[in-house]
């Protein structure tokens, strides 16, 4: 249940017009009375006997009973309650009783006897719009201060009551709904979203990965929006808006959102914070290749999540908001088979980055560099190492969401924890997707490891990690993560020491398999191909050059532990 308080208005009668007519886009079904205040104001809409003026005189007779020059400037209180997708269709005797209940809560008729006179009228069945006069039968202003948070509280019991959807409460943060208008014309058009939801996301993934206002517009313009810009006597750009070429109005024209209009942090400012002591060109080392730039990804994420775990708010925050920009670079540089659920994970996630809380500026640097070098690493391939890097990246980029769920809902941010958790469950269906194919080479290879070997690596498990290796043995991924302690051994490292070091820095509990989690880590530590045909090859190659006194005196500098 989700209640709109919209700004106050001069003309009952023109609300009135616009709540009994058609709808901008012929959305208005059967519009009809369900309540007022005395139970016995006139419907336009079903008695062919009453006109809108009949019903706009009943309603603003309190305003002419004051002085002209007493008179509120803006008298007319709008409110709309919706219910949430996937509820039940509401009967007419149930919204009435939800009108009354919303307008009793915010102090527009608190039940006194002298409350303003409303109206609640229906002409959709997913919602109601309540319209009211701001003066009270004894003349006096209503008490209505803060009437949409008074109307959040109320519509949270009222899902209780009618067993509804439980809708996490608001903190005014998020980004602006799509109106019951545009979603009625998506939906003419045969389209799954809005124009405004489609926009968002566009212009949030060209966002990703710049560092200056001529790369953000140059996103744009790629992405196919018309674009305009509104802009000083300078000629400085002082804000912009964007259009789909496809979405017109009545009279043919482009429908325009401005930035702000999409999401709060997509206004020009917001992306000039951003902007703020960003990176000016990829870092070439990290950049040779889409799989380095995930694998240099992978390390920014991880250091994030223990901030996450350790860092004061701002840090959080601004960690927040950066991994956002990470996960659309991801999407718009993954594989298609991956790709839709990592769109689906940037799309929740956009909602985690945005709190109360200010993002310290400068403690995003190590994440908006990753999102750059991303972006500028170019697409990559679904196999191979490119493959899998996006699967240790996306198994990281998870951890990073159940941690933000954690933190956020440790900071009553009901929204944002709810967004992470969703943002989480695309996740771990992108990195199942991702991660298919190198796992099963690995499992491969383990299953015909021999059983010293494979004792060997049990030994190290037990003694590393004491209180999870039984259940780590009892995963169907076990022999994929003995393959990998063979390559971690190989390459000079003592699976054990590495063992403990993947395994003690953050928890494993949110993990829905534990030996896959170690696989990445160990080989993200060891610095190890994520492709295991790559470490196989480069394993035989080792294994085929003799050793020498140069080679085995530089074996302890290749095997010390990096982070």
């Amino acid at each position: 249940m989700i209640p709109s308080i919209h700004p106050q208005g001069r003309s009952t009668a023109g609300l009135l017009a616009y709540l009994y007519g058609s709808g901008r886009s012929e959305e208005h079904i059967d519009p009809h009375l369900v309540a007022s205040f005395d139970g016995l104001a006139p419907d336009p809409g079903r008695d062919p006997g009453t006109t809108e003026a009949d019903l706009q005189q009943l309603l603003d007779e309190p305003l002419h009973l004051l002085p002209e020059d007493t008179r509120p400037d803006k008298h007319v209180w709008h409110a709309s309650v919706r219910s949430a997708p996937g509820d039940r269709t509401l009967t007419d005797a149930e919204w009435a009783d939800i009108a009354r209940r919303v307008i009793a809560a915010t102090g527009i008729d608190p039940g006194d006897g002298a409350g303003c006179r409303w109206a609640a009228i229906r002409h959709a069945d997913d919602h109601i719009h309540l319209i009211a006069t701001l003066v009270r039968e004894d003349g006096r202003k209503p008490d209505h201060h803060r009437s949409g948070k008074r109307a959040q509280n109320e519509c949270r019991r009222i899902e209780a009551d009618y067993g509804l959807h439980l809708v996490a409460p608001g903190d005014g943060t998020a980004a602006k709904r799509p109106t019951s208008a545009e979603q009625h014309k998506a939906k003419r058009r045969g389209r799954d979203r809005t124009a405004r939801e489609e926009l968002r996301e566009t212009v949030r993934r060209a966002a990703a990965g710049t560092a200056s206002e001529a790369e953000f517009f140059d996103g744009l313009a790629a992405a196919g929006l018309l674009i305009k810009r509104r802009t000083a006597p300078s000629g400085d750009t002082l804000g912009y808006t964007v259009a789909l070429p496809e979405d017109r109005n009545k009279d043919g024209a482009p429908v325009h959102y401005s930035g702000s209009k999409l999401a709060p942090d997509l206004s020009l400012p917001r992306l000039r914070e951003r902007w703020t002591g960003s990176p000016t060109r990829p870092t070439a080392a990290q950049t040779s290749t889409p799989a380095s730039a995930r694998r240099h990804a992978t390390g920014a994420v991880w250091q994030a999540v223990l901030l996450i775990d350790r860092g004061d708010d701002g840090t959080v925050a601004a960690q927040l908001a950066a991994a956002s920009e990470v996960l659309d670079a991801l999407a718009k540089t993954s594989a298609v088979h991956t790709r839709h659920q990592l769109r689906e994970a940037a799309t929740a996630f956009e909602r985690v980055g945005r709190s109360h809380i200010r993002a310290g500026r400068g403690q995003d640097r190590a994440l908006r560099q990753a999102a750059r070098d991303l972006v500028h690493s170019g697409p990559a391939l679904g196999r191979g190492e490119d493959g899998a890097t996006t699967a240790m990246l996306i198994d990281m980029t998870f951890f990073l969401a159940t941690a933000a769920s954690a933190w956020h809902a440790k900071k009553g941010h009901a929204q944002q924890a709810v967004a992470a958790l969703q943002a989480a469950e695309h996740l771990r269906a992108a990195y199942q997707a991702a991660a298919a194919q190198p796992m099963a080479v690995l499992q491969q290879r383990g299953r015909r490891m021999s059983r010293s070997l494979e004792h060997q690596h049990v030994a190290a498990l037990r003694h590393a990690i004491p209180d999870l290796a039984e259940q780590v043995l009892a995963e169907p991924g076990w022999p994929a993560l003995a393959a990998t302690l063979t390559d971690v051994q190989a390459a000079g490292h003592n699976p054990s020491d590495l063992l403990t070091e993947a395994t003690g820095s953050r928890e494993l509990g949110s993990a829905t398999s534990i030996s896959d989690v170690l696989v990445w880590r160990l080989r993200r530590l060891a610095q190890l191909p994520a492709d295991p045909e790559a470490a196989r090859l480069r394993t035989v190659r080792a294994r085929s050059v003799p050793a020498t006194p140069i080679t085995m005196q530089m074996a302890p500098a290749d095997g010390a532990h990096r982070r």
